[in-house]
């Protein structure tokens, strides 16, 4: 399987059709049909790491004021407690427990549900311990990779940029910092200078600004990790939201 992150933005897209939902129904057309997906989401901040084992994850809505269409939507994609039980096994380079006492929050499932809406690929989701630095998460990527090879598709979903605080709802036309930065990031990536985005506070003066908390961020450096030499980065939904960079990105 390739592996993938995505730029998931405003849980709306989960029931709006728009250029970047489009964007990723084309994404999922590309890829090979997975036979789990294991999704690391912004959303599920720990202290330690945790993966899902529910066999039948709970829905999350994990946000407020928003329309009560969006708290309608359920995604009852099925779990793989086996599956989550494997990957706990799988880690050596942290302790990983599998854990029933978790559902699917919105960094998965408002992307899944345009992506496969049939919800019919088992799901599971690993949370992110924010406390680590992003070489623990590239190095734990790198020991996921190997599911790649049993067609499981690790999916990140975060935003490159992401800045809440400074976000224009009434001007979404993006701020210099956000463009560059995003255009900072891609270039490492496409260039294979992964090791380079390890430190974000170091990559460049607009750092601060675009990843004044790392927990959007930190699911691409779990995409790199599981990045295999002969991989050729594309770029997906090259677009903003004034402080939100929505890029994803597929490594194939």
């Amino acid at each position: 399987m390739p592996v993938l992150f995505v730029g998931h933005g405003s849980p709306m897209n989960a029931i709006e059709s728009n250029d970047f939902t489009r964007g990723w129904q084309a994404l999922a057309a590309r890829l090979p049909r997975p036979k789990a997906i294991l999704c690391i989401s912004a959303h599920w901040e720990t202290r330690g790491n945790f993966v899902c084992a529910a066999s039948q994850p709970r829905t999350i809505h994990d946000f407020y004021g928003f329309p009560q269409a969006l708290f309608d939507v359920h995604y009852p994609a099925p779990g793989d407690p086996a599956l989550a039980r494997r990957i706990a096994g799988m880690v050596k380079s942290a302790k990983m427990e599998a854990t029933p006492d978790r559902g699917l929050d919105h960094g998965a499932w408002s992307v899944l549900a345009i992506m496969y809406p049939q919800a019919d690929v088992p799901t599971l989701q690993l949370s992110v311990d924010t406390s680590r630095s992003g070489a623990f998460h590239h190095a734990l990527g790198r020991e996921l990779g190997a599911l790649r090879d049993d067609g499981v598709l690790i999916l990140g979903s975060g935003n490159i940029v992401h800045n809440l605080r400074a976000l224009n709802y009434r001007d979404p036309r993006p701020t210099d910092w956000t463009v560059r930065f995003d255009e900072t990031v891609r270039s490492r990536i496409a260039s294979g200078r992964d090791a380079e985005l390890f430190d974000w506070h170091a990559l460049d003066r607009d750092a601060a600004l675009a990843v004044p908390t790392p927990e959007h961020y930190l699911p691409l450096l779990y995409v790199l990790g599981a990045r295999r030499e002969d991989d050729a980065a594309s770029f997906h939904n090259t677009g903003y939201f004034s402080t939100i960079s929505m890029t994803s990105v597929l490594l194939a």
